[in-house]
């Protein structure tokens, strides 16, 4: 729970990874809307670093083994690894994963964002009721 006596909205507009994502208001900071735009990019990290950090791992285990890399087919691991990380970034996939509320064309952010302000204000005006009935039953 946040102690923010205002709305936290975010609108990711463009990368947005690991611990900059949280920093930045992601969903780990539980907004009470996040939306992204077209151009925004969702991920753990970024499709290179991921790869670069497989791509060392996988030459640490197989110098263990006494194997040297073979260059073409680590570039094509790399190169799978960061078609993967881009594909999974995209802002409709991220939206499809429920990472945000939506993705909103730019062009209508003050809007959605004045809509959303209205929303948590009539929400806030309004008293929850204690549930009135006992225990549903399948």
């Amino acid at each position: 729970m946040t102690h923010a006596t205002v709305p936290q909205l975010t609108v990711q507009c463009g990368a947005s990874f690991g611990a900059g994502n949280y920093g930045m208001c992601g969903r780990a900071y539980a907004p009470r809307f996040l939306f992204s735009w077209p151009s925004a990019r969702t991920a753990v990290m970024g499709g290179e670093q991921a790869a670069r950090t497989m791509q060392i791992v996988s030459e640490a285990a197989l110098a263990r083994k006494g194997i040297s890399p073979d260059p073409v087919q680590a570039q094509a691991q790399f190169d799978k690894i960061v078609d993967v990380f881009e594909q999974q970034a995209d802002p409709f996939y991220t939206s499809g994963l429920l990472l945000d509320d939506g993705v909103i064309d730019p062009r209508d952010t003050r809007a959605v964002l004045a809509f959303c302000l209205d929303t948590i204000r009539e929400g806030e005006a309004k008293a929850a009721r204690p549930m009135q009935f006992g225990v549903a039953r399948m």
